[in-house]
């Protein structure tokens, strides 16, 4: 098969023939009808992840048709729709025995662990106690846009988040897990405000359902703007870009006993950021973390897709084949594109 394979670290990948994945035991072959290029597959291309092996082939988030099944999976069969979180749990450790397998001792993460999907194949490990069948009216490019982004801000605001209708939330950065925090945010309830430096991706934040939004190259103070907004500070704010500068805004416009989500990657250099602890200690803020979601839970999102209370379809931006890919993944640090670009053609 033809795959996107990079040999060094931060330079360009290439079309490669390589040999098609024969499936582990626990595991099964998917043929990929989509595959969304996302940061965080530029943040392994840098050598962000201490898990990627060279050569490797990128993409985590996926969706497609099972083609093979190795000789232990019990619970799905060739022809079945499915997709897979970007963390499959091993089910055997105790975050998985504890139903947290997104954060799994043992974890497998296609793209990353192991190579991904930006080809026609992909194998995946751990199928039993991971795959997610499809609804039949869910197409593969809206499926694959769920695996990374989608599903990652649906646990940041609702599980970790808890958020509750009436409250205010602040979505600092809207690429494409903080515009899908703005869209889900507002379809459970809240009122949105969504924060970026390009005008673009604040309009579409706000056809998503911000009620306000703010450029912050034209605002002097963001935390204290969302603190005027709101009457107070967002009642749960997330940082969904991953920089030191957003984290602490996110923090510092927080009301007393508001909630910080940690979404956006902080890597490299930036992994270990300064946070106003004061501010956490005076007010009782809660900091979180939020690291995808578990299969098991991804059914109540699917069914609130299913009844049109969300749509994620409406972040879906470029689609592009295969070999547009390499350059779309080396310009995923430029934050130009908007919404979730999507490969749909291998």
């Amino acid at each position: 098969m033809r795959a996107l394979v990079y040999e060094e670290f931060g330079v360009l990948p290439t079309l490669q023939t390589v040999p098609d994945p024969e499936p582990t035991p626990d595991g099964v072959v998917v043929e990929v009808g989509a595959s969304g290029v996302c940061r965080s597959d530029w943040h392994g291309w840098m050598g962000h992840d201490p898990d990627i092996r060279l050569p490797h082939v990128p993409g985590h988030e996926l969706a497609g048709t099972v083609v093979a099944v190795g000789r232990d999976v019990t619970a799905f069969r060739v022809g079945e729709r499915v997709t897979v979180p970007f963390v499959a749990g091993c089910g055997r450790c105790g975050p998985c025995r504890a139903g947290d397998q997104q954060v799994c001792h043992a974890q497998f993460q296609p793209g990353f662990t192991h190579w991904g999907s930006f080809a026609p194949l992909v194998a995946l490990g751990y199928a039993d106690q991971n795959l997610v069948r499809l609804p039949d009216r869910l197409d593969f490019v809206t499926a694959a846009s769920l695996g990374c982004r989608y599903s990652t801000a649906f646990r940041a605001v609702s599980q970790q988040g808890r958020v509750r209708g009436g409250e205010w939330v602040a979505v600092h950065g809207c690429g494409g897990v903080g515009l899908s925090a703005v869209q889900i945010a507002a379809s459970l309830g809240a009122r949105v405000i969504a924060i970026d430096i390009d005008d673009s991706k604040l309009a579409l934040a706000a056809r998503l359902g911000a009620e306000h939004t703010l450029n912050a190259t034209r605002t002097p103070d963001v935390s204290a703007a969302v603190a005027d907004l709101t009457g107070g500070g967002a009642h749960l704010s997330l940082d969904a870009l991953g920089h030191p500068q957003t984290l602490t805004n996110s923090v510092l416009c927080l009301r007393t006993r508001g909630r910080h989500v940690q979404v956006g990657l902080l890597l490299a250099d930036q992994s270990r950021p300064a946070v106003p602890m004061d501010r956490v200690i005076a007010r009782e803020l809660e900091l979180l973390g939020s690291h995808g979601m578990a299969a098991h839970t991804y059914p109540q999102m699917l069914g609130l897709i299913e009844r049109g209370q969300l749509n994620p379809a409406a972040l879906i931006g470029a689609r592009i084949d295969l070999a547009g890919a390499a350059q779309a993944l080396a310009g995923m640090d430029t934050f130009t594109g908007v919404g979730v670009t999507v490969i749909d053609r291998f």
